[in-house]
């Protein structure tokens, strides 16, 4: 358990800009990370093991993309008892991201609106800073994911993605490729029918390259987002199997705003988390393993506040959970509660 009750931090944090909190938050992991005073903050890993995709998770809770960008602060993360984490969306040059202000708390809603645009240090940095984390020699799993720059006109959008694939290969467990944030100009428009088909063309021959330039296939994950159809879901789906991407996250943030839109900052654009998402997140994942049927990986992903909404992932027809918004809200006693909620589910 830790030291410091985030009981007491909470109020402290949600005094302060979003962005600013987010900050200073991933300052103090980065600076205390690896060190005796990560016991203020850690909890004890749920052991749970589950096989997906060929890798063995330690246990099926995980962090979502998106809380550290530039992966600087995967050990501190680690401390908090998690089985994965997921780092990133970074781009293979840096680049600041939207104008601030760029991130909105929703108490009341236990949502968040970000527009950050895939803020990030560039891939190098990146790379040099996973280099340094020690969580996958201690037997966690790492997943790296990658988008495009802002600057990167769409019709070359898979130059950028190869150029991460190249760059993060050696050091992921897994990667993801993120085709679904709202806040990059036209970046969901790869979710279309041609579109997607062509990119995922690309990236399955270059990962064909890859594993036998390094003698082990990585996994592919496509990050998807809530805001599809059945009909598009199910294009989808058929998509990923016929390039043999390894699995799906589902999913990421969405545009819709009917379950806010009264509130304070409501109508900010971007990209909503949190609570509301988690109902819409649900119906993708339930249609996706509709389509791909028994076995498809699947990452579940989208308000997860509590370790029944964990589970509720799990039922829906997910493998493995991922939280993000639910963290800041919960603290870090969360990723526990998700963990010990579904491992109970394979004990019934």
């Amino acid at each position: 358990m830790s030291l410091l009750p985030y009981a007491l931090a909470r109020p402290l944090l949600f005094q302060m800009d979003p962005e600013r909190a987010h900050e200073l938050t991933l300052d103090a992991l980065a600076r205390t990370q690896r060190t005796p005073l990560a016991c203020l903050y850690g909890e004890a890993r749920v052991e749970d093991p589950y096989t997906v995709a060929g890798l063995t998770f330690p246990n099926r809770i995980g962090l979502a993309a998106g809380l550290d960008k530039n992966g600087r602060c995967i050990d501190g993360l680690a401390a908090l008892g998690f089985g994965f984490i997921e780092v990133g969306t970074v781009t293979p040059r840096p680049q600041p991201g939207n104008p601030k202000p760029r991130m909105f708390r929703l108490p009341q809603a236990q949502a968040l609106i970000n527009r950050l645009g895939f803020n990030n240090d560039g891939l190098e940095t990146f790379i040099a800073n996973v280099q340094r984390a020690r969580f996958r020699n201690e037997g966690g799993i790492l997943g790296l994911n990658i988008g495009k720059n802002a600057s990167t006109p769409i019709e070359r959008a898979a130059d950028d993605y190869l150029m991460g694939l190249d760059g993060v290969y050696p050091y992921a467990d897994y990667a993801t490729v993120n085709i679904s944030s709202p806040n990059t100009q036209n970046l969901r428009s790869l979710q279309s029918d041609a579109a997607l088909d062509a990119l995922l063309g690309a990236i399955a021959q270059r990962r064909e390259a890859l594993a036998d330039q390094h003698g082990r296939r990585v996994p592919l994950f496509v990050k998807i987002a809530p805001d599809l159809d059945d009909a598009q879901v199910e294009v989808i789906a058929h998509t990923l199997r016929r390039h043999g991407i390894d699995g799906v996250v589902a999913t990421n943030t969405t545009v819709a705003r009917n379950a806010v839109q009264h509130l304070p900052h409501g109508q900010e654009t971007g990209g909503l988390s949190g609570r509301p998402v988690f109902e819409a997140s649900n119906r993708v994942i339930r249609r996706l393993r509709q389509a791909l049927g028994a076995g498809y990986p699947i990452i579940g992903v989208g308000g997860v506040m509590s370790g029944a909404d964990a589970r509720a992932k799990i039922e829906a027809g997910a493998d493995l959970v991922q939280i993000y918004t639910g963290l800041i809200y919960q603290g870090p006693a969360l990723v526990r509660d998700a963990a010990l909620a579904v491992a109970a589910l394979r004990r019934r």
